[in-house]
């Protein structure tokens, strides 16, 4: 059972680090968001991209996490915020609470409850939360998954 969870756990650190990556081009040449610019439908793709790559590499970080407790601990946690306190333990993430936010983010950006708060939305992102991406990825490349 153990050597099929370090199968699945390098299958989810190659995802989260190709995630990180497309989070990581899109930020590339990015200014931020100006809500008084009137933009083309050409300069909003890259903000799309944006926000869609860091929904994406969120899920897949998810993803990830579960399948590393699972062969951490031999259990799963009940909740998302079990999960996440527990990879903040594991010193994988910087914070849970910050992840609740990420979390909710990307629960408004599906849902488009974004409209008044697109600007704070985009730094978020690209200020905030992808740091918090690239930190994860660092933190799992150097896993030893034994």
């Amino acid at each position: 059972m153990k050597e099929e969870y370090k199968i699945l756990i390098n299958e989810a650190i190659k995802k989260v680090i190709k995630s990180v990556r497309l989070v990581k081009s899109s930020l590339e040449n990015l200014a931020p968001y100006d809500p008084t610019k009137e933009y083309t439908d050409k300069e909003l793709e890259s903000y799309d991209a944006l926000t869609s790559r860091f929904e994406r590499a969120y899920e897949i970080s998810i993803k990830f996490f579960r399948i590393y407790e699972k062969y951490q601990f031999a259990e799963s946690s009940d909740t998302i915020r079990d999960l996440l306190n527990r990879m903040e333990k594991l010193d994988l993430i910087t914070s849970a609470e910050q992840w609740i936010e990420m979390r909710d983010l990307r629960n408004r950006i599906v849902h488009d409850y974004l409209l008044a708060e697109i600007k704070k939305a985009y730094d978020l992102i690209m200020f905030d939360y992808a740091k918090e991406l690239i930190r994860l990825e660092e933190k799992i490349k150097k896993l030893e998954i034994k």
